[in-house]
């Protein structure tokens, strides 16, 4: 199973000394107890390895897992094995392919198009695309997007993208982007990125970037 591991910046977690590329075995494997934990969806590493802390993020393989599950995609296995590291932007580029994975209808509409809470929207140049708790919504270049607590949302170079709890909010040249508690906001060179409480901000230059108690906020040249 691929998932998305966090620890910390020596690459531990619990203790545990993991190295990249090398397979690591437990005898069990139990939600929040024994075993190797890893989450399905990129984002939700945020929720226990906060990005201001200076944690570490990889694509892993989880084997041997647990058939519990939790709250969020957080899973547990006996066998793991590291693999490439992710910063941030990785991390939000694979949490928009797997909210793409995981949709189960589409709307598409030159005005504006909405789709349901595991729905996914798009809409054209000016259009408005919004998508429920689960979905992915995207924009064109003059649109605005509007994603659920665990969306990604995508609007084009003027555009505007909200995210909710754990969701990516992205945002073009001109753009703002806005990101839940758990998400990742970027905006694009003279936008506007604002993250939540764990949350990690990127503007470009000029741009201002704001993360909340845990975040992590980086603005361009002349941003705040």
């Amino acid at each position: 199973m691929k998932v998305y591991k966090g620890t910390d910046k020596d690459i531990r977690c619990r203790g545990y000394q993991f190295t990249p590329g090398v397979e690591a075995v437990e005898d069990k494997a139990e939600l929040c107890s024994a075993g190797f934990h890893a989450c399905e969806a990129p984002l939700d590493v945020l929720s226990y390895y906060a990005p201001g802390d200076g944690s570490r993020y990889f694509e892993a393989e989880l084997e041997e897992v647990s058939p519990e599950r939790s709250d969020d995609t957080k899973v547990c296995g006996k066998r793991i094995t590291l693999g490439m590291e992710l910063g941030i932007p990785g991390l939000v580029k694979a949490q928009i392919e797997y909210v793409k994975a995981h949709t189960t209808t589409e709307h598409s509409n030159p005005q504006q198009a909405t789709a349901g809470e595991y729905g996914a929207a798009t809409a054209g140049n000016r259009g408005a695309a919004t998508a429920g708790e689960y979905g992915a919504a995207t924009a064109g270049e003059y649109g605005a997007a509007t994603a659920g607590n665990s969306g990604t949302a995508t609007a084009g170079n003027r555009g505007t993208a909200t995210a909710g709890y754990g969701g990516a909010a992205t945002a073009g040249e001109y753009g703002a982007a806005t990101a839940g508690e758990y998400g990742a906001a970027t905006a694009g060179n003279s936008g506007t990125a604002t993250a939540g409480n764990r949350g990690t901000a990127t503007a470009g230059y000029g741009g201002a970037a704001t993360a909340g108690e845990y975040g992590a906020a980086t603005a361009g040249e002349y941003g705040a």
